[in-house]
């Protein structure tokens, strides 16, 4: 169980978490679907989340389900066109406030579940994100590899093509992210435990920390002797390793224990 489990909207503890997080002068922050609802992108698995009121659309992020049925791309497409060409969403609060952390020379490495590339538009220097699982911001093709632009396929869905195929080869072009049933980039994975490994504090922000490998960063952690502090607005499976749990909305709890 974590030392202790804060409500941030008037638990005096808190301010033992904004003194810890003063103190630390190598932070590694893991962030998940919880920072980017603010930007008008679902999460995944919370009350409301995208998989939690449509369970057939996490089928679009599973591999075997996407290379074999053409609905199940075509609604991977639609959402694709929903949240990209529709929202357009940009950097919300919290991802400037983490910002901060790098421009205040503390940040060690900033690693992400997410694959919607707003650390990279709040400004983050690219070697800082470490993208676990790919970005959208590319499509590449199934076949041959071929890399393009997001928003030209896009583009063409929204003309008509409900499912468009690769303009080289004509196989199927899925986003550039790591879906269930694919592996994670060896080379990635490894870089998200050395940045855990080599921190005095990890804050975890946003996310129920269920998917595994990366959930491991929390205990690589804890082990080598950094604080762990959970910001999210529940419980997750990771609380055990924390000294902090700080339960509330991203947005709200992220400018006032980093500032702004």
């Amino acid at each position: 169980m974590p030392q202790f489990t804060i409500d941030s909207t008037g638990d005096p503890r808190f301010e033992s978490v904004v003194a810890w997080m003063n103190e630390a002068r190598r932070i590694t922050v893991l962030t998940g679907a919880g920072i980017s609802t603010d930007s008008g992108i679902p999460d995944f698995r919370g009350p409301q989340g995208l998989w939690t009121k449509n369970p057939k659309a996490e089928l679009t992020a599973t591999i075997d389900y996407y290379l074999g049925d053409t609905e199940v791309r075509r609604l991977a497409w639609e959402g694709r066109v929903r949240n990209l060409a529709r929202v357009k969403p940009e950097p919300n609060i919290g991802h400037h406030t983490l910002k901060r952390l790098e421009d205040q020379g503390r940040l060690r490495a900033l690693v992400t579940q997410n694959v919607d590339g707003l650390h990279h538009a709040a400004g983050h220097a690219p070697d800082k994100v470490i993208e676990v699982h790919g970005s959208w911001r590319e499509t590449v093709c199934w076949s041959c590899g071929d890399r393009r632009p997001m928003m030209e396929s896009v583009q063409r869905v929204i003309d008509g093509e409900p499912d468009p195929s690769c303009r080289l080869c004509n196989g199927i072009l899925k986003s550039a992210t790591i879906l269930f049933g694919e592996s994670l980039v060896p080379e990635v994975i490894g870089a998200a435990m050395d940045a855990a490994e080599d921190c005095d504090l990890l804050l975890a922000v946003g996310t129920k920390l269920s998917v595994g490998p990366v959930n491991n960063v929390v205990p690589r952690a804890k082990s080598a002797g950094a604080k762990v502090v959970i910001v999210n607005a529940e419980p997750t499976d990771m609380d055990r390793f924390a000294d902090a749990l700080v339960l509330g909305q991203v947005a709200e709890v992220l400018p006032r224990l980093i500032g702004v």
